[in-house]
């Protein structure tokens, strides 16, 4: 999946594949100008903006890859704020707290429920109480199990509320964590002063922030959807409620990206 990207030189609209880690360095298809875009998002971000694109252009099944996905590296994203955050909180050295991080890790990084108990330590840790949300069903464990493990084709409602539901978890993490997730975002900014800096002459750097949702959110003007008075609820009318909640809030999220996308590329894209 790709982003536009405008040339600096001559303005034609390149197509960009999206990286890992943000650096895109492009050559102009029209002028053969080069330049460097840094793209200020987050894994997760990326992933969860792919799931929207693939949903809205009619594929359910990668949609749901894409969203489960951008849940997983969510809770590395939580992780690795979390760390981050309690190193600030004493004399180490940021680059040598976050090379411990990447060290650590490694160990988890291809286990997926060795990741889940990292981030449920780090919650209880910073938050103090049990994440009771790590549930089959509060994570859509068995629908995510059943569309990517053993191919079964979801309908758009089914998916509809997957997302939603993902969308809510993130968006409630984000909110909680607050400033600590900027040093994460300080971790990108030293990959992009790294690449900079090893930057030959010529080459233009052009720095970019996609609005995408959950940057939407926490950035959008538009007014907050009201949450169920009792969110926890056990009962039918309150999972209706709390069903009700996570597709408004979803939904809002959608419209917010469409504005602040609208703004920022002159264009409804």
């Amino acid at each position: 999946m790709d982003f536009p990207t405008p040339c600096p030189a001559c303005g034609f609209e390149n197509r960009v594949a999206f990286t890992d880690s943000g650096v895109h360095d492009v050559t102009c298809a029209q002028c053969r100008a080069r330049s460097c875009v840094f793209l200020r998002k987050q894994r997760f971000e990326v992933l969860f903006d792919l799931g929207t694109r693939a949903l809205m252009d009619g594929y359910a099944r990668e949609a749901v890859a894409s969203f489960a996905a951008a849940l997983e590296r969510f809770f590395e994203f939580y992780v690795r704020a979390f760390a981050l955050e309690r190193a600030a909180g004493t004399e180490q050295d940021f680059s040598a707290a976050l090379g411990a991080l990447d060290g650590t890790w490694r160990h988890v990084a291809s286990q997926s429920e060795r990741q889940l108990g990292m981030f449920a330590l780090a919650y209880l840790l910073r938050q103090g109480r049990e994440p009771d949300f790590l549930t089959p069903a509060g994570l859509g464990t068995d629908f995510r199990n059943r569309v990517i493990h053993r191919g079964a084709l979801p309908t758009r409602a089914e998916v509809d509320a997957y997302a939603a539901a993902v969308f809510t978890l993130i968006d409630r993490l984000l909110t909680e964590l607050g400033a600590a997730a900027t040093h994460v975002e300080l971790a990108q900014e030293g990959v992009f002063a790294a690449h900079l800096a090893r930057l030959p002459d010529g080459v233009t750097a052009v720095f970019e922030e996609h609005p995408g949702m959950f940057r939407a959110r926490r950035f959008g003007g538009l007014s907050p959807v009201t949450k169920p008075e009792r969110p926890h609820q056990t009962d039918a009318r309150g999972l209706n409620d709390a069903r009700a909640f996570q597709q408004a809030l979803f939904q809002r999220a959608l419209a917010e990206r469409g504005e602040l996308l609208r703004a920022f590329k002159g264009s409804g894209g």
